[in-house]
């Protein structure tokens, strides 16, 4: 199944690939807390990673940029080639815009540095199994200024924009989730992360600042129809 099939709870599938084995673990622990994405692989180097890619049939690869005995633009531009619909995400703890660019070329879609908080991480990964068709860059304040993930309401994902328009749509959670095929806890997570990205207090709230900074539309009610 591809990602673009996916319609119900299928997990996305992530590996995650870093030499730092600590900061690999609290990685793939944060990811297997949530139900829509599962660890299907994990390893300290990139050597033979495409064929990890092919045996696990990953969604999404999560590659630190700095290992020992690995050029990063190599390993990016060889799984990119071999695996169109990979979607592969960089990890690093350098701000250099000219390493963004240079990564982003040989076909990464997201370059995250490892302080961002669990939120963008996330976002990052349910943007690019999703088709996102813009590319995510997270980086401290001093870095590049297109972050994907500062404060700003368009790092909503695409799955928070569309549980956030049925929430305009007066829909309960339980409603949202049997339309969307995911659970009911999943539709509350999205509803937190919404939140606390617009700075809203209530679904109301969270609403009308998405309408106002246009990333749904408000719904239209007709008087005298019932759904």
């Amino acid at each position: 199944m591809t990602t673009e099939d996916r319609t119900g709870p299928e997990p996305i599938r992530v590996i995650a690939i870093d030499d730092h084995s600590l900061l690999r673990s609290a990685l793939c622990e944060l990811i297997a807390e949530e139900d829509d994405l599962r660890v299907v692989a994990q390893s300290d180097t990139s050597e033979g990673l495409g064929d990890l890619v092919e045996r696990t049939r990953a969604d999404v690869v999560l590659l630190d940029v700095e290992m020992p005995g690995h050029h990063a633009p190599s390993v990016v531009r060889e799984l990119t080639a071999r695996f169109p619909a990979l979607h592969v995400l960089m990890l690093t703890m350098h701000s250099d815009t000219q390493l963004v660019q240079e990564m982003l070329s040989h076909g990464s879609r997201g370059f995250l540095h490892k302080s961002v908080p669990r939120e963008a991480l996330l976002a990052a990964i349910r943007n690019t199994a999703s088709r996102d068709p813009h590319v995510t860059i997270a980086l401290p304040s001093s870095g590049v200024s297109e972050s994907g993930f500062a404060a700003s309401p368009q790092a909503l994902s695409p799955r928070e924009r569309e549980v956030l328009r049925h929430a305009a749509a007066a829909l309960s959670n339980r409603q949202i989730a049997t339309k969307l095929g995911i659970t009911e806890g999943t539709v509350k997570r999205h509803l937190r992360n919404t939140f606390e990205k617009l700075g809203a207090v209530s679904r109301i709230d969270a609403v009308n600042k998405a309408v106002d900074a246009r990333l749904i539309r408000r719904p239209e009610f007709q008087h005298g129809r019932h759904s």
